[in-house]
């Protein structure tokens, strides 16, 4: 009953009748929308259909917004639009306005809803949900090869019979199933299978009364509207986006018979505003009627429906209990007192393993970029008669900007990045945000703030973006205010260099790797502290207010995909991010070279810049070279160890790469690195103080642009730009105040 059909050799079935689009989707015949609930597996059918690789990751919150692509499919061309995950359609949370408002008013030929065969009855309260608002629906059945190995059996046929419309067995991690849903979903956009989607019947009779009410008026007043007993029901549950939408008469579904005169037309709006505020009205004497209770009652119809459906096409086979190793396993990682301890050591041994194993290939690439490969283009710069000037900025400058940031970035990225991923596609990552929920709660910000620090440690602006599963406006402009706290992408390679360099150094080599993954994960962690602390001020100042109340749940371990894990980290993250770096390193190498070599007054003007903010730099722990780095470096943070290098050394007077110095010479390691940056007058406070700034000061200008257009606010962008920077100077101040104290 739950094994899935090969009918690969069927023509209508055969793959090569699926050609992926990507996100080529002009000119597209049918519509189609992926709904369901978070952790499903929505972005993996969306990749599968699309040929699109939209990151996935076992934990729920990863789609935050609509994703589009498009494929063909028997000479016919699909758009697919990858809906945010959601519990329900019946609260007001921006992701479930953006699944709610484009199924209801986007008007998809199909919705396909994809669903966790291992959670079937809890997914089948979204799906019931969905059916009311649309008749043209398939059900894809996902993660079946989970259920089969928890034991559980699900009769398809008579799921089908009972929702009404095709369910497709499927399981899209491994592919299969993909073939069943692009026939299914051909013959409901076709028309050739005709859906008779199940009804809610568990209404009460009071509760039906009040929808046939609404619905004959919404009926005069909007003759279009699709769905209108659902809209109904959003009318008397208090839906205020839908309030909205029928005072306004801003549906997009309205008859455009305007009359021919101004004044009739004037006064035939006030006459159509007059019979909506009507339409409200009676809404709101209506949901009084119902009762205090009424939501509820609607749910619990909604959940007992769920349940009989469930209880007619769902087997437990045996005694096992589903995912009962998942809940033994979870007892010890999220328990009281193993959950943190656990966390950190995982955070420990993925740096230590970073820091150890980097060493080596960043010296390889060191000497064939930097010790041999530069020369060679140099002595061809020569030979041609480059003029020096232009020599200097190409090669000297944007060449040698892209070599240090491949030499320095790349291996730890290709080693963190895997482990990393790993951990997420486990689903280990949710519960890292389990152990945090309580303490955000106590500083006043939203749990689910522990999931957007949790993709910040990827990406600041993808946390950012993640801020919007928050339903609270002021809980989310907290997250978003203080997601710069968590190290991103582009700072990790920084903090595990350094952290090598000097903290390492600091030591005896046997326990150089440990000491410096502490280190790394000190820093972390001072970066969630900082979350909560800021958190809790502005939650006691400017953002005052309670913390809501949340349901966070733990997506199932999964084995894990060593492939697309390795797929994942080094394609979508490590050359994404290298990439970035690359492209902005080049021009700020370019920037470096001339602000080093045009002179004014006999000093260059990066020299200029050094001894002016030496001084003040010198306050804070840091120095010149750091101030002007991180000036540069705004566009990403990915190139501030290249231009921390580059400035260095063309500010120490060892700018001859093959000049005699003796120091680029010996640059065969991460240790040459080292003797760089203790040439150019870096000691161990410099690196701590370095490793502070680099997690504490502004975001990148990707993160700046994307802080703004999620709260359109300059006011917030700049505090949210500002604020680190302010706490990262003064933390770096006491800091070095503390240290000259036990020094002397």
């Amino acid at each position: 009953m739950n094994t899935l059909n090969n009918c690969a050799n069927c023509p209508v079935h055969h793959k090569e009748n699926l050609t992926r689009l990507g996100v080529d989707m002009q000119n597209s015949d049918f519509v189609i929308t992926l709904a369901g609930n978070p952790n499903t597996g929505k972005s993996t059918v969306f990749n599968n259909l699309t040929g699109l690789r939209q990151h996935t990751g076992n934990w729920p919150g990863k789609t935050v917004t609509r994703a589009e692509g498009g494929f063909s499919y028997n000479e016919k061309r699909y758009k697919v639009v990858d809906l945010p995950g959601t519990y329900s359609l019946l609260s007001t949370s921006t992701d479930e306005e953006v699944a709610r408002d484009f199924i209801l008013f986007g008007r998809p030929d199909v919705t396909v809803i994809v669903a966790d065969a291992t959670r079937l009855e809890r997914n089948l309260n979204l799906a019931l949900q969905i059916l009311e608002i649309t008749d043209r629906a398939v059900l894809c059945l996902n993660l079946m090869d989970e259920a089969k190995r928890n034991d559980i059996e699900i009769d398809v046929r008579a799921l089908s019979r009972e929702l009404g419309i095709p369910v497709i067995a499927a399981s899209a991690r491994r592919r299969q199933g993909m073939q069943e849903l692009l026939a299914a979903i051909e013959e409901v956009a076709s028309g050739k299978y005709v859906c008779k989607p199940r009804r809610a019947k568990n209404q009460p009779a009071k509760l039906k009364h009040a929808v046939s009410v609404i619905t004959e008026k919404l009926n005069e007043q909007f003759s279009d509207l699709p769905n209108i007993n659902w809209v109904a029901l959003r009318l008397l549950e208090g839906d205020q986006s839908i309030i909205d939408a029928i005072r306004s008469g801003d549906l997009g579904l309205l008859k455009q018979d305007l009359p021919s005169t101004v004044s009739e037309k004037i006064q035939d709006s006030n006459t159509q505003q007059q019979e909506r505020e009507n339409i409200i009205s009676t809404a709101n004497s209506l949901r009084w009627e119902q009762g205090i209770d009424f939501h509820d009652s609607v749910i619990e119809s909604i959940y007992e429906e769920a349940s009989e459906i469930a209880k007619k096409t769902v087997f437990q086979k045996g005694s096992k209990s589903a995912y009962g190793l998942d809940i033994k396993i979870d007892k010890i990682v999220t328990g009281k007192w193993l959950g943190f301890p656990i966390m950190f050591l995982l955070l420990a041994g993925v740096f230590w393993i970073t820091v150890s194993g980097a060493n080596y290939p960043s010296g390889l690439l060191f000497n064939l970029l930097i010790d041999k490969l530069h020369p060679v283009l140099k002595e061809a710069a020569t030979s041609i008669n480059m003029p020096w000037w232009l020599s200097g900025v190409l090669i000297d400058g944007g060449y040698m900007s892209m070599a240090w940031v491949i030499s320095v970035m790349l291996p730890p990225m290709a080693i963190f990045f895997p482990l990393f991923t790993l951990l997420e596609d486990l689903g280990y990552l949710p519960r890292v945000a389990f152990n945090m929920d309580k303490m955000f709660r106590k500083a006043g910000a939203h749990g689910k703030q522990a999931l957007t620090m949790s993709m910040g440690f990827g990406c600041n602006a993808a946390g950012v973006v993640a801020a919007r599963v928050i339903d609270s406006p002021r809980e989310r402009l907290i997250a978003i205010i203080t997601n710069n706290f968590s190290l991103c992408n582009g700072r990790w390679p920084t903090q595990i260099l350094i952290a090598t360099i000097f903290i390492g150094g600091a030591v005896p080599a046997g326990i150089a790797g440990l000491v410096s993954a502490g280190a790394v994960v000190g820093i972390a962690l001072f970066g969630i502290f900082m979350s909560l602390v800021v958190s809790w001020g502005l939650s006691k100042s400017v953002l005052r207010g309670e913390a809501s109340a949340f349901s966070l749940e733990l997506p199932p371990y999964r084995p894990p995909r060593i492939l697309q894990t390795l797929y994942t980290s080094l394609i979508d993250r490590t050359v994404f991010v290298l990439w970035r770096a690359i492209v902005f390193a080049v021009p700020a190498g370019i920037v470096i070279w001339l602000v080093a070599n045009l002179k004014v007054d006999g000093l260059s003007i990066a020299e200029h810049f050094i001894n002016w903010s030496n001084p003040f730099a010198l306050i804070f722990g840091l120095n010149g070279v750091i101030l002007l780095a991180y000036i540069i470096a705004i566009p990403a943070n990915e190139i501030v160890i290249p231009t921390v290098l580059m400035l260095t050394v063309l500010s120490s007077g060892l700018t001859g790469i093959g000049s005699g110095n003796g120091v680029m010479f010996e640059l065969d390691s991460i240790n040459g690195t080292g003797e760089i940056l203790r040439a150019g007058g870096w000691t161990l406070l410099t690196a701590v103080n370095l490793m502070l700034f680099s997690l504490l000061h502004n975001p990148c200008s990707t993160t700046i642009y994307t802080i703004y257009k999620e709260t359109k606010s300059l006011k917030w962008t700049l505090v949210s730009t500002f604020l680190p920077i302010i706490l990262g100077l003064m933390i770096c101040f006491l800091t070095t105040q503390i240290w000259m104290i036990l020094i002397h």
